[in-house]
């Protein structure tokens, strides 16, 4: 494993957050993530293709109550279904994951939401994007989730449900399914309190 560290402006710093499958080579400098995506690894359950894999690398930090989480990612994409996005879990059985793919030459934006079986979801794009925002909006019993090519213009791709009132993992994931490994780089990772919408409603009815 090889890490560096520095210091970072943000309230949410990567050095801060936990791995699940730590890949054995990656840096964290200044607020950005730079990985070497190990080969032969995923996030998928049953549907389609009959098998489960859980061994993609994912650093997170846990959040309970309602927020918001965006972040910068980008890809040397080489090899069918290599991805790097968000993932937002709660389990092995529930969890979305979102972000670049790339598959059949062509880079798309890629959803998986997986409830004990995974389904997916794509928007194939006509060009290959240099890096893609992407941000996750959770409020009660659902995560909606968007992307952009500025941090200034949003398109909702998705709304999904995610349990309540229960705590979430976080974080930059990425995947390698078919290849030999790619390299990531993740940056910008904000994650914003919102206030409980029922807690809002509670205290206009109770002043």
């Amino acid at each position: 494993m090889v890490a560096a560290y520095g210091l970072s402006t943000q309230a949410q710093t990567l050095e801060k957050m936990q791995w699940f499958n730590e890949p054995a080579s990656y840096t964290i400098q200044k607020g950005t993530l730079e990985m070497d995506v190990p080969a032969q690894t995923d996030f998928w359950r049953i549907a389609h293709y009959g098998f489960t894999v859980d061994d993609g690398p994912f650093l997170y930090a846990t959040y309970g109550g309602e927020f918001e989480a965006k972040i910068k990612v980008s890809g040397e994409y080489k090899t069918r279904f290599d991805q790097a996005g968000m993932m937002i879990r709660k389990d092995h059985e529930h969890y979305v994951k979102f972000g670049i793919e790339f598959v059949d030459g062509k880079y798309n934006i890629s959803t998986v939401v997986t409830h004990h079986t995974s389904d997916w979801s794509v928007i194939q794009l006509d060009k290959p994007v240099p890096y893609l925002w992407l941000k996750a909006v959770r409020r009660l019993d659902a995560i909606e989730i968007f992307y952009s090519f500025d941090d200034q213009e949003y398109t909702m791709m998705r709304t999904l449900w995610m349990q309540d009132n229960c705590p979430l993992q976080v974080g930059p994931v990425a995947a390698c399914p078919d290849g030999q490994g790619f390299k990531a780089r993740f940056s910008d990772f904000k994650v914003k309190h919102l206030p409980d919408q029922r807690r809002v409603e509670w205290l206009k009815k109770n002043q």
